[in-house]
This record gives structure tokens, C-alpha cells and sequence, in this order.
């Protein structure tokens, strides 16, 4: 089901006249002149029901796209193929994604298309949940202080579960969101780091289920049919964004095991993505785009994330997110809920500005390559130039370099705000250890590959 967040025709129109009276007579800085007014003014932007599509719907709360001269629909998405496949299209201008889409598509893992993104949405912000039955077997592997078990948890607690699942001849199984998504890498991350085999693709030889040689099976689950889907007994536990792990605890149906930021602490997560095509054909509606997303960003952590509140009400609301605000304000606020009552301090669970949130470092990118190659999504070997090219070809730096850069001219934000964008900025910064210890090169990926104990290496094919 699509929802649409949007004005009537004549409020937009008189907001319109109001926008457009107010930028001819306002001052324009150089760089603003450089940018020029968009190509293309109305626009239709797809996004699915996860709070960290946050940015999108405070520029349009809070009147950054209207700043700009955007007049911008925001419309829902049943799941990421339908979205992805509405970029493609041209139904969408342009999308909340998740950080693997504009690579999978550009190196044409399941649809081919040349997807770019010059703005990163977030960091950390998603869990790994588990039902009650799991988790009580999981609980009695587990350190504990007092009564409470030792953060992080490793996948090795889940090994007996799972060893008596086979016992009885039966699949263990558990749900991520698609393929190519954050979800379906830091699970298959956590499981492998455990001593879990995740299973591997063979695209080669048309297997795109991930399961060969799996000792857990997974699956594709749109992200708000994730508790219900569990609930029901079709998966044993999931990995998804919020609000989706903190329902399960409000459910009382699961707990969540572990956090992204425990997995990869200031991990990228979602992107904004659009066409190549439509970047070249409408570059200045692009900028002005991003203009809009980096200050929605700013505003979410900016003053310690004092409007936070005010953004788990936006995003409570049915248009947006559509989940309960006090599930929202469980993780969006700086505390995650683990077992009921477990409610502990994680002040960057959910990152949009701070730690140059919003930039576009290849490192990022170059990781989901390295993790598809290591799971057979891509089907042989390549070298370390092809990872730098795809990457910088992808993770569009230099565009969103143009518009911060006009956002600091104009004094709408301050350079020490953002990298600095005389340098390369190739690795992101502000980020902790893998909980494997494994240690990330991203100008060596086939060394880092070959790290694995667990995953494909060298020449290796499934």
C-alpha cells in the first residue's frame, strides 16, 4: 500500500508563489548563482516505512525542500525492488536506499541500471531480534552481570539453537530486508563472526537464494511485516531498522540480541539514491536536493539531538513511519530496549549529521563490494582498481562537495561541520573495530576478503 505525504494543488500553489516572490528579491551568493534554479521542480521522492528515512521527512517538515524552490511528494514503498525498480523507471525522481542498491544495480546484480548516490542518510540504526523460544535457549550460552546479559552478544550463543533445528531435520531460519541490503551483510557479519555459516550465492549458476551450504537459511521480509512474520513462525529472528526491533519487545514476541553499532560501530546505512541519468539531465534540482537532506540532517543531531522528540512525532505520524511514537522515541532518542525493561544508554544508535554522517566515502562502498564478493553476489574474482572504480564511479563525493559547499558560502552551516574538501576523503572517519576483530583496508580489498575465516577467497566460486 502506498501513502503519500503532500499539500493540495492550491496550497502548493500559493506556497509556491510565496517561495518564488521571496528568492527574487533575496540576496544570492555566488556559489548559490553557480547552482542555479532547478530543472525540474516538482518531484516525487519513494521511501520505505524505517525511521532513519528521517531526513526526507523533515526537509519536508521543517520547509528545506521548500527552500530550495523543491516542491516535493513524498510517497511510501511497498519494498525496496518496488522502489528501486520506480527509480529505474522514472516514477520516482529519486529514493531513500539502502546503501547497497546503487552498487548492486550498477554492477548489475539482479536489475542493471547506473545508480548513484551523493548522500549518505545515517549511520548504525538497525538490530538483530530473535523469538522468546530462541532466545531462551541463547540466554543460558550468555555471560551476564547480575541478572543482565554481557553486551555485545555473540552468534555463537546461537550455535545450539540452531544445531537442534538440524538435529530435527529442520531449517533454522531468519529474515533481512533484500539482498544487497545493510540487513542481509551485518547478519551474515554477526552469524559468520559466530562461527555460523550464512550461505553463499551462485548467480553464475542462476542460485540467488544465498543459501548453499547455509547453516542458517535466510530470507526476504519487507521490514514492517518483520514482527508478524516471526510472530507467525516463518522466521526464528530477523535483521531490520527501527522502529521494527523495538515492536517486537513492545509485542512481547522477541528480544533483540544485538545492535549494528555493537556489529560495526558508525556503520553507513541508508543513502539517497537516483539515476545517473537524471543527475546529468537535472544536476542543479540534484544539488538543491541535497541542500535541502544535509540541513534536515543537521537538524536531527544538532544540539545533542534536542529535536528529536519533535522528530519521533513526525515520524509517528501515518504518512511517515505510522509506528507508535513511544516505539519510535525507544531508539531514536539515545536508549535501545533489549529483553523487556533491559533499557540501556546508545546515544549514536541512530546517526544522521554527526561524524560527517552525510558524506559519501568510497571506504563505504568499497565494503558492501567486498561483502557481496564474499557471499558469491559477485561471482568472481576482481581486482583492487575494479573496487576503487566502482566505488568512485557509485559514491558521489564531488556533488555533494558542490552542495555543502554553497551551504557553508551562504552561512547556512559552518565548514568544521563537514570533511574537508580539499583532501581526498576516500575512508571514512569516527569509526570503531568490527566485532570480529577483522581489521577493514579499503585500499586493499582482496586482502581483507582473504581475512575471513568463514566466506569466499582469491579465485574461489561456489
Amino acid at each position: 500500500m502506498k501513502t503519500h505525504v503532500t499539500h493540495s494543488t492550491g496550497t502548493l500553489k500559493k506556497l509556491a508563489g510565496v517561495a518564488l516572490a521571496v528568492s527574487l528579491v533575496a540576496s544570492v551568493s555566488p556559489v548559490q548563482a553557480a547552482i542555479g534554479e532547478p530543472e525540474k521542480a516538482d518531484l516525487k521522492l519513494g521511501f520505505i516505512k524505517l525511521t532513519d528515512m528521517a531526513p526526507l521527512a523533515v526537509a519536508w517538515e521543517q520547509g528545506f525542500f521548500m527552500d530550495e524552490g523543491l516542491f516535493v511528494e513524498l510517497e511510501a514503498q511497498a519494498n525496496w525492488k518496488v522502489l528501486l525498480d520506480r527509480v529505474i523507471t522514472g516514477e520516482l525522481d529519486g529514493a531513500h536506499m539502502l546503501a547497497g542498491q546503487p552498487l548492486g544495480a550498477t554492477i548489475g546484480y539482479g536489475t542493471q541500471a547506473n545508480i548513484i548516490t551523493a548522500f549518505s542518510m545515517d549511520l548504525n540504526g538497525n538490530g538483530i531480534t530473535v523469538s522468546n523460544d530462541v532466545w531462551e535457549t541463547m540466554s543460558q550460552h550468555i555471560e551476564k552481570e547480575g541478572d543482565k546479559p554481557v553486551h555485545p552478544i555473540s552468534a555463537s550463543a546461537l550455535k545450539p539453537v540452531v544445531e537442534e533445528s538440524r538435529a530435527n531435520g529442520e531449517r533454522f531460519r531468519m529474515g533481512m530486508v533484500f539482498p544487497v541490503s545493510t540487513h542481509n551483510y551485518e547478519l551474515r557479519y554477526w552469524l559468520a563472526a559466530g562461527g555460523l555459516n550464512p550461505g553463499f550465492y551462485a548467480p553464475q549458476r542462476g542460485d540467488t537464494s544465498g543459501t548453499l551450504e547455509a547453516d542458517v537459511h535466510l530470507s526476504v521480509t519487507p521490514p514492517p511485516q518483520m514482527p508478524a512474520t516471526m510472530e507467525a513462525g516463518t522466521i526464528a529472528g530477523y535483521c531490520v531498522g527501527e522502529p521494527w526491533n523495538q515492536q517486537a519487545v513492545f509485542k512481547n514476541i522477541g528480544v533483540p540480541v544485538i545492535t549494528d553499532y555493537e556489529i560495526w560501530p558508525n556503520n553507513p546505512e541508508k543513502v539517497f539514491g537516483v539515476t545517473e541519468s537524471w543527475a546529468e539531465e537535472y544536476p542543479n534540482t540534484h544539488l538543491r536536493l541535497l541542500r535541502a537532506m544535509i540541513r534536515a540532517a543537521h537538524w536531527l543531531d544538532e544540539n545533542n539531538n534536542a529535536n528529536r522528540e519533535e522528530a519521533v512525532e513526525i515520524l509517528a505520524r501515518p504518512s511517515y513511519v505510522g509506528a507508535d511514537a513511544e516505539v519510535i522515541a525507544n531508539s531514536m532518542t539515545g536508549t535501545f530496549e533489549y529483553e523487556k525493561g533491559d533499557v540501556r544508554e546508545v546515544p549514536d544508535f541512530n546517526v544522521f549529521f554527526r561524524y560527517n554522517a552525510t558524506y559519501p566515502y568510497p571506504s563505504d562502498a568499497i565494503w558492501y563490494l567486498t561483502q557481496m564478493r564474499r557471499w558469491g553476489q559477485i561471482a568472481e574474482a576482481k581486482p583492487d582498481d575494479w573496487y576503487m572504480e566502482t566505488a568512485a564511479k557509485v559514491y558521489r563525493g564531488d556533488i555533494y562537495a558542490k552542495a555543502a559547499q554553497s551551504l557553508i558560502d551562504e552561512g547556512l552551516l559552518n565548514a568544521e561541520d563537514f570533511p574537508n574538501f580539499s583532501e581526498e576523503n576516500f575512508e571514512r572517519p569516527f569509526q570503531g573495530k568490527l566485532i570480529d576483530g577483522v581489521a577493514f583496508t579499503p585500499r586493499q580489498p582482496n586482502a581483507y576478503i582473504d581475512s575471513f575465516e568463514i566466506g569466499l577467497k582469491g579465485t574461489d566460486t561456489p
